[in-house]
């Protein structure tokens, strides 16, 4: 999927369809990878721009995030590589756009008075490299190294 797609896709979805840049990214991801969505899938990120425009992790990452899984179990990859991958993806995404942080990406916030869909270019850009991402995955089948285990310190409390 070249840019010029992904850049067509986005608008389309962005302005025809209204859809928020979680529900893009999935749906897009998912087209590049001839993967069918249920409904009640793409429902799921509604709410996922920013957790809700909070500003918290972006719905570009929370969209990607959401396809890696549904690709992981399509790909029959286990559940600890699935989770190694999005770590990764989270990983190399912070060095591509220094953060996973919505409020950080758009740090302009939301409100009313702001044009919609401020986030356009962001999004076509986050989308190619969504793109690549799972192109260098699904040509390698690179699966991600085990992470080190966590010490008890660092776990859930």
């Amino acid at each position: 999927m070249d840019r010029q797609h992904i850049d067509q896709r986005v608008k389309e979805y962005y302005w025809r369809d209204e859809h928020n840049c979680a529900t893009t990214t999935l749906l897009i991801l998912a087209e590049q990878a001839g993967l069918e969505l249920s409904p009640q899938v793409v429902d799921a990120a509604v709410g996922m721009h920013g957790a809700g425009g909070y500003g918290a992790q972006c719905g570009l990452v929370e969209g990607a995030l959401m396809f890696l899984g549904i690709l992981g179990r399509r790909e029959r990859v286990a559940d600890d590589d699935i989770a190694r991958l999005c770590h990764r993806y989270g990983v190399e995404f912070t060095a591509t756009f220094s953060s996973l942080l919505c409020r950080e990406l758009r740090p302009e916030g939301f409100s009313d008075d702001q044009p919609p869909h401020l986030c356009e270019g962001l999004t076509c850009r986050a989308i190619a490299f969504g793109v690549g991402f799972v192109e260098r995955f699904l040509e390698t089948g690179d699966r991600p190294q085990a992470r080190q285990p966590q010490s008890p310190a660092e776990g859930c409390r």
